[in-house]
């Protein structure tokens, strides 16, 4: 049951996130360290999170498919610049079964090797071609610094894995799967974010290009949300994966890899959550609809108790997900407190005098008070119902575009981004350094090199670091 008080995300963002969590029931600690019990609205919210991306990666071709949760080490290191990016976080099996292992197993990092070595069999010709496989899986990295849902030593995520004929087609893939990405930020988790390339410093271990989206969370750090990978011909050269052409010549495949994890949950609290609690988008909350009878005694509580059972069908034949609060010995204000904490987009009450009017009263959780309170007529109410949470989720949208765009200020000079990363905020400029230029940067100031975001200015411009001449922009900032 929550407990309401929260430490405020002015005075401790980091606490008050950490409260969010598992006040608002959407997990709960584990006794192993650095893991997490996902409790079920927590669950429920990945579901959402799972069916829009699932129905997207079917719409364009993917099918899924399910890979061993162990390795073998050997596969890792096949790919070396990969392996040498994973080795600190990897978790190892030596013994099983009493007996030492005849070659190490490694629990699931990311699965491009074992992936690529079933491709390697299952591709012949470039009739097998393209070959769109995603997998829904678990993965476990050996995390030092654990946060919920941001970053644990075990998460649930989806990766998915191509293979091409051309460089073309896999670059095609690898842009049109951040885009998938985004769209579902946009339109489902109501995340604005942006687009871009990462820096070769900050690719993924053993890609040739790594994208990614990148959102702003409410106490102005960058979270990078989904990844996508073009794989080049890197793995496919490590693991032999080769085609015969239509002229009957063998060519090795081009592949990619993109991922999202349970990192999106902590993205939507961060994102919209405010002082009472989680501020659920209605595409992705586990309950688009709470209702709340309100009655002191036994012929009131059958009076609205019928109205309650017959508008509830109504809203449930409409498809609208919603939850009844008929818990005993509660007052509607612990309850009302209790569901704004849990994010609820909608609060729907009714009492005597509202069965009596044949009107409810409705309370929307992105509008504070009595700004976020209407009284509606009965009749109709499903149609008025859907209207209001497809406005709660436009309004959900619009205020952290808002609030990202008045965070992303112009930088020309090293002093003014130091400056600008120190107060918190993004810093977008003109940059031609090296990726030493990069490192100083992180080590100086905790910034990094968030994106090359898609959308440029065009022209050039003069590098806020060295002054040299600059054909880029790009995004600094602190992130998780």
């Amino acid at each position: 049951m929550a407990s309401q008080a929260v430490t405020p995300q002015s005075e401790d963002f980091s606490k008050w996130y950490n409260e969010i969590v598992y006040k608002a029931d959407l997990a709960d600690q584990s006794p192993v360290r650095g893991c997490l019990i996902i409790k079920p609205y927590g669950y429920e919210l990945w579901e959402a999170i799972k069916g829009g991306l699932d129905r997207r990666f079917k719409a364009t071709g993917h099918q899924n498919a399910y890979f061993p949760l162990f390795i073998p080490e050997s596969f890792l290191k096949r790919e070396a610049e990969h392996v040498e990016g994973f080795s600190p976080e990897l978790a190892v099996v030596t013994i099983a079964g009493g007996k030492e292992l005849e070659e190490p197993l490694v629990v699931r990092p990311t699965s491009e090797t074992i992936i690529m070595d079933a491709f390697k069999q299952w591709i012949q010709s470039y009739r097998d071609l393209p070959l769109l496989i995603n997998q829904w899986a678990n993965v476990v990295r050996w995390e030092l610094r654990t946060r919920p849902f941001l970053r644990t030593t075990e998460f649930l995520w989806q990766e998915g894995h191509t293979a091409h004929a051309t460089p073309e087609e896999a670059e095609a893939e690898t842009r049109q799967m951040l885009d998938v990405y985004a769209d579902f930020a946009m339109n489902d988790a109501a995340i604005p974010v942006i687009k871009g390339r990462k820096t070769d410093r900050e690719k993924f271990a053993g890609a040739m290009h790594t994208y990614t989206i990148e959102a702003m969370m409410r106490d102005r750090k960058a979270l990078q949300s989904g990844t996508s990978h073009n794989l080049g011909q890197n793995f496919a050269k490590a693991f032999g994966i080769q085609y015969l052409d239509p002229n009957n010549q063998l060519q090795y495949v081009w592949t990619t890899s993109w991922g999202l994890s349970t990192r999106m949950v902590g993205a939507i609290v961060m994102a919209h959550g405010d002082d009472k609690g989680l501020r659920l988008p209605p595409k992705v909350a586990p309950y688009q609809i709470v209702i709340v009878p309100i009655y002191k005694n036994d012929d009131e509580h059958a009076a609205v108790e019928q109205t309650v059972e017959r508008l509830g069908k109504e809203l449930t034949a409409a498809g609208i997900r919603l939850h009844v609060d008929r818990r005993e010995g509660m007052s509607p204000g612990f309850k009302f407190n209790d569901w704004e904490m849990r994010g609820v987009p909608v609060r729907l009450e009714i009492g005597p005098k509202d069965v009596e009017k044949g009107t409810v009263a409705l309370a929307r959780r992105d509008k504070p008070g009595k700004e976020g309170k209407l009284f509606v007529a009965q009749d109709g109410l499903s149609a008025q119902v859907r209207a209001l949470l497809d406005d709660v989720q436009a309004s959900l949208f619009r205020q952290a575009t808002e609030f990202r765009d008045a965070n992303i200020h112009d930088v020309s000079s090293y002093d003014e981004l130091r400056e600008l990363v120190e107060q918190g905020g993004w810093a977008r400029g003109w940059w031609a350094g090296t990726g030493d230029d990069e490192a100083r940067i992180k080590e100086q100031t905790g910034a990094t090199i968030r994106c090359i975001p898609f959308d440029q200015p065009g022209g050039t411009g003069k590098c806020l670091l060295t002054g040299q001449p600059a054909e880029r922009v790009v995004l600094f900032a602190k992130a998780y």
